[in-house]
């Protein structure tokens, strides 16, 4: 019994001993230094046809991903017609003129593999993952399905329902709806103002033959990346992608880009949607970010990173941590070809949205009058890199960063130092983009008007309120007739 009641003593005194030292650890320990990251070469060429084939060998796992970029999206709607390029890709996979959509889906299913297609703002795509010994077979669909869709009418009318009831639930949540408000605030009428998806009224208008000539006029193997990566040699890659594209032609001249991306400039403006019994209000402060292009891009990950990337960022900090106003905070760049939106967000009460609004405004102009201490600028840049690392992990994440890259017409090789330049931002570099790139905010609220209170009218007395019932996102003025 003793010798046991003595090592029942030296257990609770170790246990003491640990609870001791965590109390006196007052912060948490630093990032380590970040790992270097093995990133192959990618073999880069283009077929007589003008596609332009890249391939990144990856050994670890017999599994293959590939990515067929149409250089064109969103951003190519006609105005009448919002959400065109959106659906058009996602019918890619719905019926070709050898095969119908179940027997595609069951065909893919089959192989062990999936696939995929859709659109962003500028860009259209068909995904593939597959085993690598039947990457080959996999491919047969990928370019059937990009190269011979045929736009059925009832699967036409099928996708155009589900998307309109999608979009009724979503112009129901504050959060959504903000972001959509927020488009036109930035853009207008430009070619970013409209929501990708569409609008329940915008989608009535498509047709099968829209579609249709959407898909002729921009899928073209001259308006093409296909970025293959995985268990594969270059060689055996450019094969497979020879059979699949090499006999793919081009009908005409290649039509001029779809218009300047992000339009006109606009005046910030603080607009309201009034959405009676709305339980929390969306609070959004927004403005024109940058082009992917942009000199600036690694700057503004890392000031983004300090402000709002992540639970440990300013916004989190001050909205959630410090005064319980919201579950989260954050903001992100949504990085185009042209200028794309920056946004600040929260969700909060309907009663503390204008107080959540200036908190915003307030750590954004935190951020241009006073410098990053290293103690916070470090663990910022830590979250950036293993993000970055973890996003390189799979198949699929590598043909989505090697294909963003190609994309923008970029440098590939811009992988393998994007560590080394996070790291070389200094707290001087934040704090000048912040000055040139965070004043002129736009603020966007949708939420229960009649529970913000007066508080709200005195921090804002130019807001634009709009009734609900007034909205109109298809119109640039955000309201109807």
């Amino acid at each position: 019994m003793r010798k046991l009641a003595i090592a029942l003593l030296l257990v609770f005194l170790a246990a003491v001993a640990a609870l001791s030292a965590f109390a006196e650890q007052t912060t948490p320990p630093p990032p380590g230094p970040p790992r270097p990251l093995n990133i192959p070469t990618p073999t880069d060429k283009t077929l007589a046809n003008g596609l332009r084939v890249i391939v990144i060998p990856k050994s670890g796992v017999p599994l293959v991903a590939a990515r067929l970029l149409v250089k064109t999206g969103g951003e190519a709607d006609p105005a009448d017609k919002a959400g065109l390029a959106d659906m058009t890709a996602s019918l890619l996979t719905k019926g070709t003129t050898t095969k119908s959509a179940e027997e595609i889906a069951r065909g893919v299913e089959a192989l062990g593999a999936s696939i995929e297609s859709g659109a962003g703002w500028d860009n259209s795509y068909v995904a593939i993952s597959s085993l690598a010994n039947n990457f080959g077979e996999a491919m047969t669909y990928v370019a059937d399905v990009a190269r011979n869709p045929v736009f059925a009418k009832d699967e036409v009318d099928r996708l155009r329902e589900q998307n309109v009831d999608a979009l009724r639930v979503a112009l129901k949540d504050p959060a959504q709806l903000a972001r959509f408000v927020a488009s036109r605030v930035v853009f207008g009428g430009g070619p970013y103002g409209h929501n990708l998806g569409g609008t329940p009224k915008s989608l009535e208008g498509i047709k099968s033959e829209d579609a249709a000539a959407f898909h002729a006029k921009w899928y073209r193997p001259d308006n093409a990346i296909f970025v293959v990566a995985g268990t594969i040699t270059p060689d055996a890659a450019m094969a497979i992608a020879e059979k699949s594209f090499g006999d793919w032609k081009a009908s005409g001249e290649m039509p001029p880009r779809a218009g300047e991306g992000a339009g006109a400039t606009q005046k910030p403006r603080v607009v309201v949607i009034d959405m009676p019994d709305a339980g929390q209000a969306a609070v959004m402060v927004t403005r024109r970010g940058l082009a992917r292009t942009d000199p600036a891009y690694i700057t503004s990950q890392v000031a983004n990173a300090v402000l709002g990337g992540g639970y440990s960022s300013r916004l989190n900090e001050e909205i959630r941590i410090k005064r319980g106003l919201s579950y989260g905070a954050g903001s992100s760049f949504d990085f185009r070809r042209e200028a794309g939106p920056f946004f600040a967000t929260a969700q909060t009460k309907n009663e503390s949205a204008g107080e959540v609004a200036s908190i915003i405004n307030e750590q954004l102009s935190s951020m241009t009058s006073t410098s990053v201490a290293e103690s916070e600028l470090t663990p910022r840049k830590a979250v950036l890199l293993g993000n970055f690392g973890r996003a390189l992990e799979t198949e699929a994440g590598l043909v989505s960063r090697v294909g963003a890259l190609a994309l923008y017409g970029l440098p590939l090789g811009d992988l393998s130092h994007y560590i080394s330049d996070v790291q070389g931002v200094t707290a001087a570099q934040v704090k000048e983009f912040a000055t040139g790139h965070f004043p002129d905010e736009s603020v966007v609220i949708v939420g229960d008007v009649k529970k913000f209170g007066d508080e709200f009218k005195k921090r804002f007395p130019n807001a634009e309120i709009i009734p609900l019932a007034q909205l109109d996102l298809d119109s640039p003025t955000l309201r109807k007739p």
